[in-house]
């Protein structure tokens, strides 16, 4: 498929500090494309910004509502208009629902899900023309739901439900909305989340845990952006699961249990931090 579509689109990433938000920018700014970035690590979105051809950048919490709006307004006015915005700032720690830590789960819907919520809030009306085009990041997560990850499937889901309702929304517009679910790719938020001693002690069904490499997501991102796509999925295999999530997740409960009550009672003393470090809050 020819890429000309993205010469001259202007596109906002959230999350543009590491990771897939930063690949994608580098990657569409590689094909024409004029991005812009919000994040939280200053040095790292200067890096980036510098390889886009001194792109735009804005320190964001995108669980902060008032950051994210003029954070947008601001990326917005740099571009000089908003052709597509990808909401795909999110976080991540393993998470036992009992025993576990209450504020690894609200942080992790604040980030992922609020924060998803205030971008595609404040986007949305940018892109609400013939051409727009909102990118939800959900993930396979938002479909099939593994122990230590309920907040992250929770959040997950949560995206994938705001993607969805914005696509009715914003129809009449002319602009488009897809959801991107993505297997584990190979990204440091992988190595992070999946680098404890806990998830080390239950079983993954091959299937479901090969890491795929981080080019397999970008292609796919890349296609999808061009094509506005209403779902973008990485590695292909993600396609086909996804309407038959409810017939494989007793598979995944049944398969789960070998190891589950070890893993758990070590999560639980385990506390591993965020993929991505989270600012102080203020009490």
């Amino acid at each position: 498929m020819s890429l000309t579509t993205l010469a001259g689109r202007r596109v906002l990433i959230t999350g543009g500090a590491r990771g897939i938000g930063a690949a994608l920018a580098r990657r569409l700014h590689g094909h024409g494309a004029r991005v812009a970035l919000a994040g939280l690590e200053p040095e790292l979105l200067q890096e980036v910004a510098a390889a886009c051809g001194d792109a735009p950048w804005q320190v964001c919490d995108v669980g902060d509502r008032a950051q994210v709006d003029d954070a947008v307004a601001a990326l917005v006015a740099g571009l000089g208009g908003l052709d597509v915005v990808v909401a795909n700032a999110g976080i991540a720690a393993q998470l036992p629902l009992l025993g576990g830590d209450p504020e690894v789960f609200e942080r992790t819907l604040q980030v992922n899900a609020l924060g998803a919520y205030y971008t595609l809030r404040a986007a949305g009306p940018h892109v609400a023309h013939a051409g727009g085009y909102a990118l939800a990041i959900a993930s396979l997560a938002a479909a099939v739901h593994a122990p230590l990850l309920g907040a992250y499937s929770a959040s997950k889901a949560a995206v994938e439900a705001l993607g969805n309702t914005l696509r009715v929304e914003l129809r009449a517009s002319g602009a488009r909305v897809g959801v991107g679910y993505f297997a584990e790719i190979d990204t440091d938020m992988t190595s992070r989340g999946f680098g404890t001693e806990a998830a080390a002690a239950l079983p993954r069904p091959a299937a479901l845990s090969r890491v795929a490499p981080l080019d397999v997501a970008l292609d796919a991102l890349e296609r999808g952006i061009a094509r506005r796509s209403r779902r973008i999925v990485a590695p292909r295999w993600v396609g086909p699961v996804l309407p038959i999530r409810m017939a494989l997740q007793p598979l995944v409960d049944r398969g789960a249990q070998r190891g589950l009550q070890r893993a758990l009672s070590i999560a639980r003393e385990e506390h591993a931090p965020f993929t991505t470090a989270q600012p102080e809050r203020q009490a």
